[in-house]
C-alpha cells in the first residue's frame, strides 16, 4: 500500500459514569481516582504524548469539570508551594504544565464507548487516529505503540491491540477471530461472548488505531450489549469487510494492563505502584509485609 497519512489526534474517552466506585465517583470522576499521587488519566495523556500523538482529545461527561481543571496551570498553588520551599511538588506540578495543550469535547448522554468515540468526529475529521481508554494502563506502552504503528504504516486501515485471557474471562470483552495471515489479521469481533461462543480467547485491550471511516459505521451501529453504542460492534464492521475502511490487523500485546476501572485490580494496582516508588517503595513493602503476616496469625 501507499504511504499512509500520519496519525496525529489521540482521542481519550473518560466519559463513564463510574459506577463501580459509587459513592466515591458521584462528583469525582473515577479516571481522577489517584494510583499513589497521580490520577489515572495522566499516566494515560503522557502516554498519548510519549507516544508522538500531538493532538490529544478528552471526551468527558456529567461530572467530569476536574479532568479539565487537573490539567490547567494552577498560579496561585504554585506560588504557595515555592513559597514554602516544597521543591518536589512544585516540581511535579511544572512537569504537569509542560503537556502540550489538551482539547475536551462532551459526550451529552453515556451512551456506550460507541458513542463517546463519535462525539469526536468533529474534531479528528477525515483522518485516522488513536484511542486510548482512559481507565487502562499499559506497561510498556512504547514497544505497543511501535509495533502497531509499523503495521498502520504499512498496510493503512486499523489496528487493535489483543491480550490473551483466561477462559472465564472472555465475557467482559471485546473477542477477536484472526486470520492466520502475518500480520494477523482481524476477520470479526464479538462483543463480550458467552465462553461457549467465544471466537478466541483474545481480548481487545484499551489501545487502538482507527480508520476515519469508523464515524460513518458509528452513525449506523445500533445499541448492543447493555443498550449501548458499542465501538466492537463498528469495528467488527470494518473488519467483515475491508473495502469500507481498509483492513483491520492486531497485535498480540506483550505487556501488562492495569485496569484502574475496577475495584480489586484498582487497589492492586495502587499496590504495585506504591511498592516501586524510591520515596515510599521500602517502608510501604515492610509495612505490607507485617500487615499480610498479621492476616495469617
Amino acid at each position: 500500500m501507499g504511504k499512509q497519512p500520519p496519525i496525529k489526534s489521540a482521542v481519550i474517552p473518560a466519559a463513564g459514569l463510574g459506577t463501580r466506585f459509587l459513592p466515591a465517583t458521584k462528583a469525582i470522576p473515577k479516571e481522577m481516582l489517584p494510583v499513589v499521587d497521580k490520577p489515572a488519566i495522566q499516566y494515560v495523556v503522557e502516554e498519548a504524548y510519549s507516544a508522538g500523538f500531538s493532538d490529544v482529545l478528552l471526551i468527558t461527561g456529567h461530572n467530569k469539570g476536574a479532568l479539565v481543571d487537573h490539567f490547567l496551570q494552577a498560579p496561585e498553588l504554585e506560588q504557595t508551594l515555592h513559597a514554602r520551599g516544597d521543591v518536589g511538588r512544585l516540581r511535579a506540578l511544572r512537569e504537569l504544565n509542560k503537556l502540550p495543550e489538551l482539547h475536551t469535547v462532551r459526550q451529552e448522554s453515556a451512551r456506550g464507548l460507541g458513542d463517546a468515540v463519535l462525539t469526536a468526529a468533529e474534531h479528528v475529521g477525515d483522518a485516522p487516529f488513536a484511542v486510548l481508554l482512559g481507565d487502562d494502563l499499559i506497561e510498556p506502552s512504547e514497544i505497543l505503540w511501535q509495533q502497531m504503528l509499523e503495521i498502520y504504516n504499512e498496510f493503512g486501515g486499523s489496528v487493535l491491540a489483543l491480550m490473551e485471557v483466561s477462559d472465564s474471562d472472555v465475557s467482559k470483552y471485546g473477542i477477536a477471530q484472526l486470520s492466520s495471515t502475518t500480520p494477523l489479521r482481524v476477520t470479526d469481533l464479538v462483543e463480550k461472548p458467552e465462553k461457549e461462543k467465544a471466537p478466541s480467547n483474545l481480548a481487545i485491550i484499551g489501545r487502538y488505531i482507527l480508520s476515519p471511516e469508523i464515524f460513518s459505521v458509528l452513525r449506523h451501529t445500533s445499541a448492543g450489549k447493555g443498550g449501548e453504542v458499542q465501538l466492537t460492534d463498528a469495528i467488527a464492521t470494518l473488519a467483515r469487510d475491508e473495502r469500507i475502511g481498509g483492513p483491520v490487523h492486531a497485535v498480540i500485546a506483550d505487556v501488562r494492563r492495569f485496569d484502574t476501572g475496577d475495584r480489586l485490580s484498582y487497589l492492586k494496582t495502587v499496590v504495585e505502584f506504591a511498592t516501586r516508588r524510591e520515596d515510599l517503595g521500602r517502608e510501604f513493602t515492610e509495612w505490607l509485609k507485617g500487615f499480610t503476616r498479621g492476616l495469617h496469625d
